[in-house]
């Protein structure tokens, strides 16, 4: 089908990004088949359908570099005894509790949920990694589903961990892992693992080779808290990413989440291996641990990408605090206007092409057809100059009409088409009390 999307402000993106006025992209299947003027677009392709988009931006879709769908029951709930008080304890006392918690329907759902406020934020693309030990074999299954089901790109990985039995995951993801092949463009797969001080030697020797005959690369958290750090030190008499190195965990397909906890030689060993990072702003002050030194890696060549971390699907408001926690923590109001855009809409970019093979995060003829369309009233002039002022300050304020994936409108006129966003929160508000009780 070839779909006009038409009479907005264009912002392609990309290495040479342009913001085009009164401007219309085309696309034909799930590719961008023209941008231009309106008049012109409408001449050449008269018989197209028509997506009005007068009074809105027209972008690419935004790229999530590390989710976690299975946190989605975890809202509203009161984890049983007193508070954590650290990380450690943030693990311990609930989200080590819910994984096992989850049983078949509740994955599907607990992704389904997050996928839906994917759409709503026009995000279409997301780097997941899941976890349910009570229900691990087949999981990553259940989860592609609704992803194809919502119309959703994703790279999906589970969870591997000592913590309830040696290896446990390895066999799903391997499995995951030859099904999947090098993708179709709509799913991928990584090898997923949890966090140093959680993974013996031989787990990490025996996923690393699995990862590495496949050709796909690790995703798991590194440093997150100054805990997997002290334990790596203890253990195993080295920091967190120089025992990763040394098992063969690094690389430029792995991804490196969170990395908090780091110091210089560790950046230089990341930056040497061109391994991704993700940052997760919110996620970090929400568990209190600290504050990544992105500006840093950056500097060093990092490809310092952005997630939520399970926190939300809102991308633009990961952008934005990122921004502003970094002024904060250098006391400098100099810093992170470039930067953390950049992040987002540049770094995700080239992080899911390692992932997916294709250049997503620009709109470009013969490009993926994948738009998030957002109402807004540029109150200033607008041209590639100063766009990032109102991406910042203004369209992260913005709501989203319109979003497209692979060609296919998912949501139109904010309503969105390939979820029943209200049946499956109802069957979720079912299921969620019954998690609980299973905590």
């Amino acid at each position: 089908m070839t779909i006009r999307f038409e009479n907005g402000i264009v912002m392609t993106l990309g290495a040479n990004n342009r913001v085009l006025w009164d401007a219309t992209v085309v696309s034909d299947g799930e590719k961008v088949a023209a941008i231009g003027a309106a008049g012109k677009m409408k001449e050449r392709f008269p018989k197209a359908e028509v997506v009005d988009c007068a009074g809105k931006i027209i972008l690419p879709g935004f790229l999530c570099s590390h989710h976690h769908f299975y946190s989605t029951m975890a809202r509203g709930m009161a984890p049983p005894g007193e508070p954590a008080s650290n990380f450690v304890e943030i693990l311990e006392r609930l989200w080590w509790k819910l994984d096992k918690a989850l049983l078949e329907e509740d994955i599907t759902l607990s992704a389904q949920i997050p996928l839906a406020e994917c759409i709503r934020n026009g995000t279409t693309t997301i780097i997941d990694h899941h976890a349910s030990p009570a229900f691990r074999d087949g999981s990553l299954d259940l989860i592609e589903k609704a992803v194809r089901g919502a119309g959703l790109r994703a790279s999906l990985c589970y969870e591997v961990s000592d913590r309830n039995q040696p290896g446990g995951g390895i066999a799903e993801n391997e499995r995951f892992i030859k099904k999947t092949g090098k993708g179709d463009g709509q799913i991928a797969a990584m090898m997923g693992l949890h966090a140093s001080f959680t993974l013996s030697d031989a787990t990490l020797e025996k996923t690393v080779g699995i990862a590495r005959d496949a050709g796909v690369g690790c995703h798991i958290h590194v440093a997150e808290d100054a805990a997997d750090r002290t334990d790596s030190l203890a253990k195993y008499k080295t920091p967190t990413v120089a025992r990763l190195h040394k098992m063969g965990v690094s690389g430029e397909k792995s991804l490196f989440v969170h990395c908090v906890h780091i110091d210089e030689a560790e950046m230089d060993t990341i930056a040497a291996t061109k391994t991704c990072v993700a940052h997760n702003p919110e996620s970090n002050m929400n568990n209190a641990v600290g504050v990544t030194k992105v500006l840093a890696m950056l500097k060093k060549g990092i490809l310092v990408g952005l997630g939520t971390d399970g926190m939300g699907s809102d991308m633009l408001a990961q952008m934005r605090c990122a921004y502003l926690l970094q002024r904060l923590d250098q006391r400098d109001p100099r810093v992170a206007f470039v930067e953390a855009p950049t992040m987002l809409l540049q770094n995700n970019a080239e992080i899911c092409r390692r992932q997916f093979g294709i250049r997503l995060g620009e709109i470009a003829e013969g490009g993926p057809a994948d738009l998030a369309i957002l109402d807004y009233q540029p109150p200033t002039p607008l041209d590639e100059n100063d766009f990032l002022g109102h991406l910042i300050f203004g369209l992260v304020d913005a709501t989203v009409d319109t979003t497209v994936c692979r060609g296919k409108i998912v949501m139109k006129g904010k309503e969105i088409l390939s979820v029943d966003e209200e049946r499956i929160a109802a069957r979720s508000r079912e299921l969620a009390p019954k998690v609980w009780r299973r905590l």
